[in-house]
């Protein structure tokens, strides 16, 4: 049996029926079409589902919707106000730390966390914030670099 739940995505108020086992990816990505989430390992290895609830970085496939009610949350589409990126994700694409781009979403989100509370991290501090991020791709040294220069900002 479906449950209402209201929330605020990426600042705006929402009410949704949502069935008790239905996570908060699922929801972002079939009622909401917020596809920048995207959908990885399911069991909160990869990083790559990423969202802010509440103003702290979690794996949207490991949060229940049904326990969202009046709860914000904000996906990798709500950082940029209107055509302006956010400075991180001006960052990456000037230092190129993209390459297939399906961890970027979800590393930018754990990297937006964590700047808010160190804004002048060396390269250990970068590497161990997100360490709960996957990336197959590029070897982490443009991403960190990226970090690092959103930081320098």
């Amino acid at each position: 049996m479906k449950k209402l739940v209201t929330l605020e995505i990426n600042g705006k108020l929402q009410e949704l029926a949502v069935e008790p086992s239905e996570s908060l990816l699922q929801i972002l990505r079939k009622q909401w079409n917020l596809i920048g989430t995207k959908r990885g390992c399911d069991s909160g290895g990869c990083g790559c589902c990423t969202v802010h609830l509440d103003g702290k970085a979690v794996y949207s496939c490991m949060v229940f919707a049904s326990s969202l009610d009046k709860h914000k949350v904000t996906t990798i589409e709500g950082l940029s106000s209107g055509n302006e990126l956010d400075p991180l994700q001006t960052a990456f694409i000037e230092e190129d730390a993209v390459q297939c781009g399906y961890c970027t979403c979800g590393m930018i989100m754990t990297a937006k966390e964590f700047l808010a509370k160190e804004d002048r991290p060396d390269e250990e501090q970068i590497r161990h914030a997100i360490a709960g991020n996957l990336c197959r791709c590029t070897g982490y040294q443009k991403i960190v670099k990226a970090i690092k220069v959103a930081a320098n900002r």
